[in-house]
């Protein structure tokens, strides 16, 4: 489970998909990162992704960690996002046998994991074919 401090601590990156983008070579991160190289000499602009990408790649995932048992089997892809970033995301609304590499998808505000019966209710992204 996810710790509710934790949580709060990356809900900008989670709920607004804001990273940062170094300003000579115009990489994107996302998480955020706090330099861009080792020597911290370039430096990084805020950034917000974009909502739309495609597939990289995905793996089906049946056996499931816990706080994710009663959804398995599901699907995970890494999607590059148009404009710059990766990210891991569950891809979901799409059959297995549907899941294609290179496969638009686009960023969806969802429920991602509840927190026991009276818990915090953890929201985040997850991807959908377009």
């Amino acid at each position: 489970m996810a710790s509710v401090p934790g949580y709060w601590r990356e809900r900008a990156q989670r709920l607004r998909y804001e990273g940062n983008k170094c300003t000579e070579t115009g990489e994107v991160f996302l998480p955020p990162r706090r330099t861009a190289d080792p020597f911290g000499e370039s430096t990084l602009e805020p950034h917000t992704l974009s909502t739309t990408g495609k597939v990289l790649t995905y793996t089906v995932i049946r056996v499931a960690p816990t706080q994710f048992v009663d959804e398995a089997p599901y699907a995970i892809a890494i999607c590059e996002m148009d404009g710059g970033g990766r990210i891991t995301a569950q891809l979901v609304d799409c059959p297995f046998e549907n899941i294609k590499i290179g496969m638009p998808v686009r960023i969806e505000f969802r429920l991602i994991q509840k927190d026991g019966h009276h818990g915090i209710l953890m929201y985040g992204y997850k991807v959908v074919p377009v």
